[in-house]
C-alpha cells in the first residue's frame, strides 16, 4: 500500500474547456492521466490531489469529472485549488459524493487523514506576501488560510508517530522564492513533506523542490509530473 500524489488534474467532461490552449503538453492530457494513474496505483493505494480538480463552476457540473476520479484506482483524498469554484461546504460535497454512489473519494478542509505512515493535513494556501498586486484582501484572505493550515495540522498531531505532510495549492513561496507564513507554521509543527501544486510551464523554474529548512518540498502539478502520480 501506498501513498502518491498529483495535482492540477483541470478535468473538464462536463463542460468545454480545452487545456491544449496552454501548450502541447495538454493535448489529450486526461488520456494521460488515465493511461498514467492506472499504471502506477493499485485499489489498495491513496492518492492526494491538492486542488484545481475540475474547471466546472457548480457541483452539478462535476459529475462526469468525478466520475473518472472515481473509476481511478485507490483511495482519492481532495483539496480546494483556486480554480476550484464549485466547491461548496463539506457537508454538500459528502451528500453529493453520497448521492451518486462515489466510493473512493474523501475531502480535506480543516481537517486531516491518516494514509498508512503518514498523518495528511493541509489547505487551498493563496498569494504570498511580496507577490506582485497583493492587496488588502489577499491579505485577509492569506491570514485565514494560514488559520486553517493550523487546524488541519492540530488535527493532524493526534496521530503521533506518524509524519506529517502538508498538501497546499499554492507554493508557499512567494514568486522570489521567499518562504511565507505557511512555511513557518509548518516548522512549528514538524511537517516532514509539503507537496503543492498550482505552477505550470515557465513557472516551473520559481518552484522551489527539495528538502529546505527540514522539509521536504515537492511540486506536483500534474503537466509537471507529465500526468503520472508520483509516489511520496
Amino acid at each position: 500500500m501506498s501513498v502518491f500524489a498529483i495535482s492540477d488534474l483541470h478535468l473538464a467532461l462536463g463542460i468545454d474547456k480545452p487545456m491544449d490552449i496552454f501548450g502541447s503538453r495538454w493535448l489529450n492530457y486526461m488520456g494521460k492521466i488515465e493511461k498514467s494513474w492506472t499504471e502506477t496505483v493499485s485499489s489498495q493505494d491513496y492518492v492526494v490531489i491538492p486542488g484545481d480538480i475540475s474547471w466546472a463552476t457548480y457541483l452539478g457540473q462535476t459529475l462526469e469529472d468525478f466520475r473518472f476520479i472515481e473509476n481511478l484506482p485507490g483511495v482519492k483524498i481532495i483539496s480546494k485549488g483556486n480554480h476550484d469554484y464549485w466547491w461548496t461546504t463539506i457537508r454538500k460535497l459528502e451528500e453529493f459524493i453520497s448521492a451518486n454512489g462515489f466510493k473512493t473519494i474523501r475531502f480535506m478542509h480543516n481537517n486531516s487523514h491518516v494514509l498508512e505512515e503518514f498523518a495528511l493535513c493541509g489547505t487551498r494556501g493563496w498569494k504570498c506576501p511580496g507577490d506582485d498586486e497583493f492587496g488588502d484582501e489577499d491579505l485577509k484572505i492569506y491570514r485565514r488560510e494560514l488559520q486553517r493550515l493550523r487546524m488541519s495540522l492540530v488535527d493532524a498531531k493526534r496521530h503521533d508517530g506518524r509524519k506529517l505532510v502538508a498538501a497546499l495549492h499554492y507554493p508557499p513561496f512567494d514568486s522570489k522564492g521567499e518562504p511565507s507564513g505557511f512555511v513557518e507554521v509548518m516548522r512549528d509543527f514538524g511537517v516532514h513533506i509539503c507537496l503543492y501544486g498550482h505552477l505550470h510551464g515557465e513557472s516551473f523554474r520559481n518552484a522551489v523542490t527539495g528538502i529546505v529548512g527540514g522539509i521536504d518540498y515537492r511540486l506536483v502539478s500534474a503537466d509537471y509530473l507529465n500526468f503520472r502520480p508520483v509516489e511520496l
